[in-house]
């Protein structure tokens, strides 16, 4: 299922005041009706996503004029998700690029099932090397996941000169 995700109003949707350049927020998807709505939080508002939530993230505003930062070349990360494969202490950096690697469009979620330890597990396609894989689900706590965002910002992106 892919959703459009509208750009950030630039403004908190508690206070309702602009938030600067280089200020943290967060953004929250929720449904709303058959669409789904973006609502920003500036990090004073922030308490915790709502239940209703469908997925939620951390970032820092950018100028109005600041150039995109860019994300490394598709198969730098498809070989960073292969390296990653066998590496059981980095589960939870893996679920998090294999989501973001879905939403590339990189690899394709066929399905997901049940496994043998009563967690979840995704089963991906990836068309360019035309392979299975299966990634256990490992939703990291919300200090590992700042740790991650942090780490795969660093790793993945670079600034647009």
């Amino acid at each position: 299922m892919d959703y459009e995700v509208q750009k950030t109003a630039r403004t908190c949707s508690v206070s309702g005041r602009e938030i600067a350049p280089g200020e943290t927020f967060y953004s929250v998807l929720v449904r709303d009706c058959a669409a789904v709505k973006r609502v920003d939080f500036a990090a004073d508002a922030w308490t915790e996503p709502p239940p209703d939530a469908i997925g939620w993230w951390k970032s820092t505003m950018v100028g109005r004029d600041a150039k995109k930062a860019k994300l490394a070349p598709s198969e730098v990360l498809l070989e960073l998700f292969r390296e990653l494969q066998e590496s059981v202490e980095r589960r939870e950096l893996r679920y998090v690029l294999t989501l973001l690697l879905i939403r590339r469009r990189l690899l394709r979620l066929e399905e997901t099932v049940e496994a043998e330890d009563g967690g979840e597990t995704l089963v991906l396609y990836c068309a360019r090397d035309e392979q299975t894989y299966r990634v256990p689900v490992v939703v990291p706590d919300k200090t590992r996941a700042d740790e991650i965002q942090t780490y795969l910002a660093q790793l993945l992106y670079q600034p647009v000169a």
